[in-house]
């Protein structure tokens, strides 16, 4: 074998479309662009345009409002920390925010860490978080362990 004889294998490339090539090659003349118009020119981006008309997004109501300092809590479900603990990943005398992140059941904090009451747990687990449903802190009392909420979230 010489290097001259070196080839890839059929159909591995394929020649790029050439546009505006004359007539022959399909896409001549306009290139595929159609006729005329803001669209057929070159450096033209316009999204949400719509020819002078009011554009839908700016037709339709507004309503509502978006606070904009508004809290963002990470959640976590009590049956997901149960299990976490099963396999050794967290100590169940003490849950804080810290280990939640350290052992990668949350990713960030966020806000503060919110624990929902989804999932069951055996474990008499001791949490420390900045919020948690009403059923969280039942089921993990009835389990045996206690759920305390931070001062931060007692402030809002």
């Amino acid at each position: 074998m010489k290097l001259n004889d070196l080839r890839d294998n059929p159909g591995a490339t394929k020649r790029k479309q050439r546009i505006g090539r004359g007539p022959g090659s399909g896409r001549g003349k306009m290139g595929g662009r159609g006729i005329k118009g803001q669209k057929s020119r070159s450096g033209v981006a316009i999204a949400g345009y719509e020819g002078g008309q009011m554009p839908l997004y700016q037709r339709l109501p507004k309503r509502g409002f978006n606070k904009p300092n508004r809290k963002s809590y990470a959640v976590v479900n009590l049956g997901l920390i149960q299990k976490f603990v099963d396999a050794g990943k967290l100590d169940a005398g003490s849950i804080t925010e810290e280990t939640l992140v350290s052992s990668g059941l949350v990713r960030r904090k966020l806000d503060g860490i919110r624990v929902l009451a989804k999932g069951e747990i055996s474990a008499a687990l001791t949490i420390e978080a900045t919020g948690a449903s009403r059923a969280a802190i039942d089921m993990v009392e009835k389990a045996g362990g206690s759920l305390k909420v931070t001062a931060a979230a007692a402030a809002e």
